[in-house]
């Protein structure tokens, strides 16, 4: 099954597509972030081939890798060390808030190595006293 997933993983990120903005390479203001196109007369929305893809059903992921991180493991977002109970670590990914302070990311980060947790977003956390001697 894993070298199905990787599989499936690499068939989501092959077959994806850049949707962008109707008229966004001719006016400064307008972003390249997608904006269904309303308009009367809109060729994109008419879906001439030479306006670029819209968004539709067929650029989908497939179901079972849907959601997934490029990894392969299942994104869960952690704010407290009580959080980690649960987790399955042959399938799910940590990625600790960006609110969570130093002291509790050192916490979590510890109990999520320690249960073979993967963290996505790792800091690297060194307490106040080993930086004070490192000084000297």
């Amino acid at each position: 099954m894993a070298d199905e997933k990787k599989r499936l993983i690499q068939v989501r990120s092959d077959k994806s597509a850049t949707f962008k903005r109707d008229g966004a390479g001719k006016k400064k203001q307008l972003s390249e972030s997608w904006r269904m196109p309303r308009g009367l007369h809109s060729k994109k929305r008419r879906q001439k081939k030479a306006k670029g893809p819209l968004p539709t059903p067929g650029y989908g992921s497939p179901v079972a890798v849907r959601g997934m991180h490029p990894s392969g493991f299942h994104e869960v977002r952690v704010f407290t060390p009580a959080e980690l109970e649960g987790l399955n670590p042959s399938e799910d990914a940590i990625r600790i808030g960006a609110t969570v302070g130093n002291k509790k990311r050192l916490v979590i980060q510890e109990q999520a190595v320690a249960a073979g947790l993967r963290v996505l977003n790792p800091r690297d956390i060194r307490p106040a006293q080993q930086e004070a001697k490192s000084d000297d």
